[in-house]
């Protein structure tokens, strides 16, 4: 089974690999914007284990350029499906860089797989397309997909959401799946999202003091969803091999609160303090490039719904191996010992 791995070695992409080294037939093609380099494949400092990246056929392909479509076509002929994770979270002090990479290179992934003939397409959607929903019940993949306006993570993926509509009813001979995770952590990943979320001014290691604060102050409807990349890669993996196709919302247990986050870091106790407070420190540190979170993630975060996983433990078989909150506390041990892989151009900063 040959399998095209779009942003393969990104933070999922790189746990997408690993899931597919264990299956003996299965083939995987990568596709990155660069080509991880030998000094990633043997370099000091990546964690014990089989390199994920080696035994992959690898394109060096930019998805948001103006030849993205005819490329792609070449490499997606003959595959048997094709799972497209890449994303742009930087710049993000310019959306338009950002949406060249997540919506044209969506819609170029898209328009290849047609023209390929493909016959699956799996896509990394987000718990983060949800319009504004409940923290206190759970919703179905049936919940408005319309993002929160104030987020350009948000924007994306709900543009995304209606572009994957259109293609469907185009191409009703082709799968179409949707896979909506919550927040996606993994150890692997430590320095890129330190890179992403917090920016250059702030070492890695520096983010691991979070776990000595004696409170630790969060908004009360900072309440969201977690999962280990793996697991999700094992999602991607069994909609592969069932060939299901339609939406499936992913994520571990328990529900991240207050309490939740601050158990996983160790901190005693949180306090409550204004999400309009939290907001305004975000964007003003955001604005003066202190830090690499813009407030949209604040109202995305304090907005979207808590999603149910039923359908995904029904259809596909799947349960995560690892608690939201476990994965959670694995990211912090990696900033605490600034690791991540270094393999990768997106995942070695």
């Amino acid at each position: 089974m040959r399998i095209v791995v779009v942003g393969a070695s990104g933070n999922l992409g790189t746990a997408l690999l690993r899931r597919l080294a264990r299956e003996p037939h299965a083939e995987a093609v990568g596709i990155s914007r660069r080509r991880p380099g030998a000094h990633t494949r043997h370099g000091a400092g990546r964690p014990p284990g089989p390199n994920p990246y080696e035994s992959v056929t690898w394109h060096a392909i930019d998805i948001s350029a103006v030849d993205a479509p005819e490329r792609l076509t070449t490499v997606f002929e003959g595959a048997d499906a094709v799972v497209h994770l890449g994303w742009a979270l930087q710049p993000n002090h310019r959306e338009d860089v950002m949406a060249a990479t997540n919506v044209r290179g969506t819609r170029a992934v898209l328009a290849a797989v047609a023209v390929a003939g493909v016959p699956h397409v799996l896509l990394a959607s987000s718990v983060g397309a949800y319009s504004v929903g409940p923290k206190h019940r759970r919703v179905s993949e049936d919940w408005p997909t319309g993002g929160v306006q104030t987020s350009h993570y948000a924007r994306h993926k709900a543009i995304n959401e209606r572009a994957m509509d259109a293609f469907e009813q185009a191409h009703p001979d082709v799968v179409v799946t949707r896979l909506r995770p919550g927040l996606v952590f993994q150890p692997d990943a430590g320095r890129e999202i330190a890179r992403l979320f917090a920016g250059p001014l702030v070492p890695v290691r520096a983010l691991a003091l979070l776990r000595h604060l004696p409170v630790l102050p969060l908004p009360t409807s900072l309440i969201s969803q977690g999962v280990h990349a793996d697991d999700v890669a094992d999602a991607f993996w069994r909609a592969i091999d069932r060939r299901a196709g339609g939406a499936f919302n992913i994520a571990a247990e328990p529900v991240l609160g207050p309490a939740e986050v601050a158990a996983a870091l160790g901190v005693p106790r949180t306090v409550p303090i204004r999400r309009e407070v939290v907001r305004a420190l975000v964007s003003l540190s955001w604005r003066l490039r202190l830090q690499a979170t813009d407030p949209g993630w604040i109202d995305l975060s304090t907005s979207i719904p808590v999603m149910s996983t039923a359908r995904a433990r029904e259809v596909l078989g799947w349960r995560p191996t690892v608690s939201s909150t476990e994965a959670l506390r694995s990211l912090v041990d990696a900033f605490a010992g600034g690791r991540g892989l270094p393999a990768s151009p997106p995942l070695g900063g």
